[in-house]
Order: C-alpha cells, then sequence, then structure tokens
C-alpha cells in the first residue's frame, strides 16, 4: 500500500497503540540515507524490526515481510513455524492455539501496512515486480534478510537473493541503487544508519550478492559493537537468558568459554 494513500482508521488506530507501548527510536545516520530510492537492510530483532520499520522509517517507504502472514490460509503454519516452534516443549501447545488467534489481525495488519509480500517460490516474481514499481515511484525498501545460519552474535546470515532487486532496477532504469545498513537496538531505543554501499552492475551478480551481504553484514556488526554495551535481540526467537551482548565477538567468545 502506498505511503500517499490514506490508511484505515482501524489500521492507524492500532499503529498508534504500538507506538504508545513500543520504544520510541532516536533516528541517528539519517543522512546515510540517498535521495529518492534505496534498499535499507537491517538486523530483525524479532517484531521489533518491521515494527520499527512502518513507524520509523523517514519518507515513502515499504517493508518486504513473509507473504504467508498475508494469506488467511496460511498465517498459522507460517507464525508456528517460524515464531514459535523453538518454544519448550510443554508450552508448544499455547503457541498452536495462539497461531491460529493471530490469523484476522495479521491479515488485516499485514495487507494495511506498507508492505510488500516475500515469497520462495514462483510467485517471488511479483515480489520483484513490487519492489521495482515502488523503487521507481521513489520508494525506499526495508529488508531484514537474516536466516538462522550463525555469522557472529550481532547478526544471523543473510539470504541473498534479495540483492538482485538492483540489478533488476538498473535493467529498468540504468541506475545503480545503494543498499543502506541499518542497526537496530531497541535496548538503546537506537536506529542508526551506516554508509550506503552501491550495486555494481559491471560484476557478476553472484560476486555482488556475497560482496554486498558481507559489507552489509559487516557494517551492521560495526555500529553495533561501537554503541554502549547493551543486549542484542537475535533473529531465533529463543530464550531470553540466551540473548548476548555487542561487545567484540573476540571477547565475547572468551567470555562464553570462561562462563
Amino acid at each position: 500500500m502506498k505511503e500517499e494513500e490514506k490508511k484505515p482508521l482501524l489500521f492507524r488506530f492500532i499503529c498508534w497503540v504500538v507506538w504508545l507501548f513500543s520504544p520510541k527510536y532516536e533516528l541517528i545516520g539519517t543522512e546515510n540515507l540517498p535521495e529518492g530510492p534505496s534498499i535499507i537492510v537491517g538486523n530483525h530483532c524479532h517484531m521489533y524490526g518491521p515494527i520499527s520499520s512502518e513507524l520509523y522509517t523517514p519518507g515513502m517507504h515499504d517493508t518486504w515481510c513473509a507473504g504467508e502472514m498475508m494469506h488467511r490460509e496460511e498465517v498459522a503454519a507460517y507464525a508456528y513455524q517460524d515464531f514459535w516452534s523453538g518454544k519448550p516443549r510443554g508450552t508448544r501447545w499455547f503457541y498452536r492455539i495462539l497461531s491460529h488467534l493471530i490469523i484476522p489481525i495479521a491479515v488485516y495488519i499485514f495487507n494495511n501496512a506498507s508492505t510488500i509480500a516475500v515469497y520462495h517460490d514462483t510467485r517471488l516474481l511479483t515480489t520483484f515486480r513490487q519492489t521495482i514499481q515502488r523503487l521507481q515511484e521513489g520508494s525506499r525498501i526495508v529488508i531484514f534478510p537474516e536466516c538462522y545460519d550463525v555469522h557472529n552474535n550481532i547478526v544471523h546470515g543473510f539470504q541473498d537473493k534479495f540483492i538482485d532487486a538492483a540489478r533488476f532496477y538498473y535493467r529498468k532504469t540504468g541506475k545503480a541503487l545503494s543498499f543502506v545498513p541499518m542497526y537496530l537496538a531497541p535496548k538503546l531505543s537506537k536506529i542508526i544508519y551506516g554508509q550506503p554501499i552501491v550495486f555494481r552492475p559491471d560484476v557478476p551478480i553472484e560476486q555482488e550478492r556475497r560482496r554486498i551481504c558481507d559489507a552489509l553484514m559487516d557494517a551492521i556488526t560495526e555500529i553495533a559493537v561501537s554503541l554502549p554495551e547493551h543486549t542484542v535481540i537475535p533473529y531465533p526467537n529463543i530464550s531470553k537468558k540466551h540473548y548476548g551482548k555487542n561487545i567484540p565477538l573476540e571477547v565475547y567468545t572468551h567470555e562464553q568459554a570462561a562462563g
């Protein structure tokens, strides 16, 4: 849904309630956001990522979200598997029920928010078409590409196919798109944007996927460890007692071994 369109009153009320009870973020490094279209890439932080993207991203923007959360018949299975399947065995019955209870509100919110549905089947072509269209309209696209592969104590590994949006955009417009690293620190109530990384259209896409993903993960990590010590909310939905800190990886690893 385009940001310039007025959203339903109920949705705006829900956003207000969410804003009221969620961290109030300070935006740092907004001068690193290019004028016009770009792709902002950040750490997921459970639901903090999508919520902060909707409420705080400057200017016209759209967030990539799981397409399953936009379709009534797919919400329950996806929500349980992705959000709660790692919960203690004795409590999983509750989360199975909860995954069905959230269907109406999930479908309503995700279909009214500034979102682009992401799929992992042939519908992925639709994702890219909508993304390129919104980029051409001047929108910033926010993506949280973490997966379950461990990278370090700040971010998990990135799925890399989202880089292809820059290739399609270049074919359509002849312009090189920038990717902006973003670190979300809910415990500090800060969102920090790093220096943009420009897509190189003359380099093989496989090489660009790896280069840009590595550069983004490194930049996000550098931002995180430069901040005052704080708890990092990880991508997997694990127990809070297993959350790590933003201290450098070598110190983190040493403390884990010592502990």
